[in-house]
C-alpha cells in the first residue's frame, strides 16, 4: 500500500465556496476515486486557504490513469481548477506531491512491534497507599 499527500493552495476569495463544493462530492465522482482504487481520502484546509490531501492506494499510478480516462473526474477537474493559485491543468494532476517522513506503525514495525506503555512514571492523581 502507498500512502500519498499532496498541497494545493486555494483562493482566500473562494473558500466558502470550495467548502461548499465538498458538501456532498457529487456521487458520481466519490464512485470514480473507490473506483480508482483510492482508499481513507480526506482533505484538510488551514484558514489560509493552504489544502492538504491525503490518500492510500495499491497502486497509484493505476489510480491516476484510470481518474485521468474519466469523464466524470474530467469534468468535476475542470469545475474545480479554477479555486486553485497558480495551478497549471488538472487539480488532481498538478497538486504538489509531498514528502512522507514519519509514519508510526513503520517505526514501530521496524523496531520489533508496540511499546508497552509507561506506567511506573504516570501521575497517579488519585493518591496511592504508602
Amino acid at each position: 500500500m502507498t500512502r500519498v499527500a499532496f498541497q494545493l493552495q486555494v483562493r482566500p476569495e473562494l473558500l466558502d465556496e470550495y467548502l461548499a463544493r465538498h458538501s456532498p462530492v457529487w456521487p458520481e465522482m466519490l464512485a470514480e476515486i473507490a473506483a480508482a482504487g483510492r482508499r481513507n481520502y480526506s482533505l484538510f484546509l488551514a484558514e489560509g486557504g493552504t489544502l492538504v490531501g491525503y490518500y492510500e492506494t495499491d497502486d497509484d499510478a493505476a489510480a491516476q490513469a484510470y481518474l485521468a480516462a474519466s469523464p466524470v473526474a474530467a469534468r468535476w477537474e475542470a469545475e474545480m481548477g479554477r479555486f486553485f493559485v497558480d495551478l497549471e491543468g488538472r487539480p488532481d494532476q498538478a497538486a504538489t506531491a509531498l514528502t512522507e517522513v514519519f509514519h508510526l506503525e513503520d517505526q514501530l514495525a521496524d523496531a520489533g512491534g508496540s511499546p508497552e506503555p509507561d506506567t511506573d512514571n504516570r501521575n497517579d492523581t488519585e493518591g496511592s497507599a504508602s
